[in-house]
């Protein structure tokens, strides 16, 4: 970015900042604003303290803001969903489910508590948000997000109440949040393709089905222990009674095979053995390109009342780097291109870089409050600030291949720092940030060939000429 485009950030953010000033009273706008520009600064931590120090506002009545003023932060949810339903679609919109979480202290923060904390790979103190992102072409971002309750605060009111935590708002498994998140989006006008999410989500049959149920497509990543038939067995309706008890209809017929783990099928069943391998190069990384071996077959997975759903894509890929084989299961019709269901299986990573670039760079994480409005409002302010830097990483993208959202950020942050410097010095911040801005792009660009030609030289070792194997299409990750 040069020193022109820097300066153009303070109108764009002032424009953009106007599309939710219908979200409170004119003192609530002035510290909607104040929190986004905070969290697009250089301060090293993102809590309501810092942010109204580093803009002269005292912390109590940015507190109070955040946790008590009358504003709606749910309609700021719907415009920012329509925002992107209307400006940022296009016709391969993906919709990407996943969840992630934050280190907490002590035990006041709503939701916290010993469990699986997926941000450092073990069970610690922490607090676990579900997501619903946005993908389509080079755009990305955050669209909502929700507190997953545990069950030992659902069952404590009074420790609820302490937290202001409505009184419904209770225990919801992770698949029925999800469910919510991917209603009040399609509800604010976007529309998916398809829906994509791990493991933990794919091996729910009762979410799946009520994503088949809306007539929604998804594939998602799924485990070796998923239940499966090769071919779709009979199923009966047919009254039956034994032992004095009627059976329950539908129901598999008499004679049918069993569903077998799709791990079992793939390496004993000859629709897969009898199978070669097809190589694809799925994605261009940072690190070069992605190459996996592909095999293909339709299924019937075994579905929440252990009758076999619809027909299903079954894919196994194998990295032909590492070895590490994935299963992936999608819901689409029959005649949908392996092409296709990898450009979406493999899309995963956008959802990762919007956590990564919203703790990193925003402060998603540095939530510090106590009560359950706060951590509410955090969540959606913090995708606010990541959909403005998405927006302009989108437009400047063009002209500047080697921007990322970091890099906008700190552009970003020079523009707000400089406001309150003379113009002098406001001018040497912002050339000083075009000089760093334009040596970080030369170094990304720099790195990035260096490790396309270690990666295209690791493939030709093995034998892999990538201008005679499949190719899904452009999608850097």
């Amino acid at each position: 970015m040069d020193a022109v485009a820097i300066r153009a950030l303070r109108s764009k953010l002032g424009r953009f900042l106007k599309f939710f000033s219908h979200c409170g009273c004119e003192d609530a706008f002035a510290h909607i604003g104040t929190y986004v520009e905070g969290q697009l600064t250089e301060l090293e931590r993102k809590n309501v303290e810092q942010i109204a120090l580093n803009a002269g506002v005292a912390p109590r009545t940015l507190q109070e803001f955040l946790s008590a003023y009358e504003w709606d932060h749910a309609a700021m949810r719907d415009q920012l969903e329509r925002i992107v339903a209307s400006e940022h679609s296009g016709p391969m919109n993906i919709g990407i489910i996943d969840e992630t979480s934050f280190v907490k202290k002590g035990n006041k923060t709503p939701g916290v508590q010993r469990q699986h904390c997926g941000a450092i790979g073990k069970h610690e103190n922490c607090i676990v948000t579900v997501h619903l992102s946005f993908a389509s072409d080079d755009f990305h971002c955050l669209l909502d997000g929700d507190l997953f309750l545990p069950e030992s605060w659902s069952d404590d009111r009074e420790r609820c109440r302490q937290a202001k935590i409505p009184d419904d708002v209770v225990y919801r498994p992770k698949t029925e949040i999800a469910l919510e998140l991917y209603q009040q989006a399609h509800s604010n006008g976007l529309r998916f393709e398809w829906l994509t999410f791990d493991e933990w989500y794919a091996s729910k049959p009762a979410f799946l089905d009520v994503l088949q149920s809306k007539n929604q497509k998804y594939i998602g990543e799924t485990h070796r222990r998923h239940m499966i038939w090769i071919q779709r067995p009979r199923t009966t309706n047919r009254p039956y009674t034994k032992n004095g008890g009627r059976l329950k209809t539908p129901r598999l017929a008499s004679g049918s095979p069993k569903s077998k783990p799709l791990g079992e099928c793939f390496e004993n069943d000859p629709v897969f053995t009898n199978q070669s391998w097809q190589r694809w190069q799925v994605k261009d990384t940072q690190k070069g390109p992605k190459v996996v071996e592909v095999k293909h077959a339709i299924v019937y997975p075994q579905n929440s009342n252990k009758l076999p759903s619809k027909a299903h894509h079954l894919l196994v890929v194998r990295d032909v780097l590492s070895g590490e084989i994935k299963f992936f299961l999608a819901n689409a019709p029959k005649k949908t291109r392996v092409e296709i269901l990898l450009k979406v299986a493999f899309s995963r990573w956008r959802v990762e870089r919007c956590f990564e670039d919203d703790k990193k760079y925003i402060g998603l994480d540095h939530f510090e409050g106590r009560g359950y409005p706060g951590l509410i409002r955090h969540l959606i302010l913090s995708a606010v600030s990541l959909l403005f830097l998405a927006r302009e990483r989108q437009t400047l993208l063009g002209e500047y291949p080697e921007l990322s959202v970091s890099q906008v950020r700190q552009a970003a942050s020079a523009v707000i720092q400089s406001w309150w410097l003379p113009p002098r010095a406001a001018e040497e911040l912002i050339s000083n940030t075009a000089y760093k801005l334009a040596y970080h792009q030369r170094r990304n660009r720099q790195a990035r060939q260096s490790h396309t030609k270690t990666r295209i030289r690791k493939l030709q070792e093995l034998g892999i000429d990538l201008d005679h194997i499949h190719r899904c299409g452009s999608d850097t990750g």
